[in-house]
């Protein structure tokens, strides 16, 4: 019996950890608590400066608000042969799935290199490589390697340098308003989501401005409903 009850208590504080660690039950990690927690309070970004393929330099803030559109933003660098290949090719659907709804005008695809080596010949023969359509998908380079960093930091992003000037990092699709916000942060391998989310954040903005409402309508349910059947891929 004592031994029954020894276990028993063992189990409870464990479960009560475990409680505590993972925000009640409803994450499991680090990270997914972060994602939920971009979801439910999207977070301001800091600025950084970037450059297009023409070599012009302009800040990351400046430049989403002049666009207007919510952007799916991804980061890579253009000597990489690996995950960052896997990404454009998950871009090219999206732009793809972009152009069959007739979403160009509210939506558009950045994909930012991280690599300082990058510059505007970099980048053009890249996007060219991508058969990427510069009116739905640009490609962008941080022109300082610290701020780039910073921001980096924000978006989840960890690079780590390797051998032959190559580098280690993760990957994912981040939606980002026009305003500057971080509003959420979908796997690589969720296109379809990351969609269905910057549609309906576009949405809910266009409704903001006619009505003079702050709400954001279907977002809360997608932040609580990651199993949801149309994270299927475009």
């Amino acid at each position: 019996m004592r031994w029954a009850l020894t276990l028993l208590l063992a189990l409870l504080v464990g479960i009560g950890a475990l409680y505590s660690l993972t925000d009640g039950f409803t994450v499991v990690t680090a990270e997914s608590a972060r994602r939920q927690e971009v979801a439910l309070n999207p977070r301001a970004l800091q600025d950084a400066q970037i450059i297009n393929g023409h070599g012009r330099v302009s800040s990351l803030r400046s430049e989403l608000q002049a666009d207007g559109r919510v952007a799916i933003v991804n980061f890579f660098y253009t000597r990489c042969i690996s995950l960052c290949l896997a990404q454009g090719y998950v871009t090219q659907r999206l732009q793809a799935a972009i152009e069959a709804e007739g979403l160009d005008s509210q939506l558009r695809l950045l994909s930012i290199s991280f690599d300082p080596r990058d510059r505007g010949p970099d980048l053009n023969r890249y996007a060219s490589g991508m058969h990427a359509d510069p009116a739905v998908w640009q490609f962008r380079a941080f022109e300082q390697p610290r701020q780039g960093a910073a921001l980096l930091k924000q978006f989840g992003i960890i690079v780590v340098p390797a051998v032959l000037g190559d580098f280690e990092h993760n990957a994912a699709l981040h939606v980002v308003t026009p305003d500057g916000r971080l509003a959420r942060i979908v796997d690589i391998d969720e296109p379809g989501l990351a969609l269905q989310v910057a549609r309906a954040l576009s949405a809910g903005r266009a409704t903001s401005r006619r009505g003079g409402m702050h709400d954001l309508p279907g977002l809360a349910a997608l932040a609580e409903s990651p199993a949801s059947p149309s994270r299927k891929a475009p």
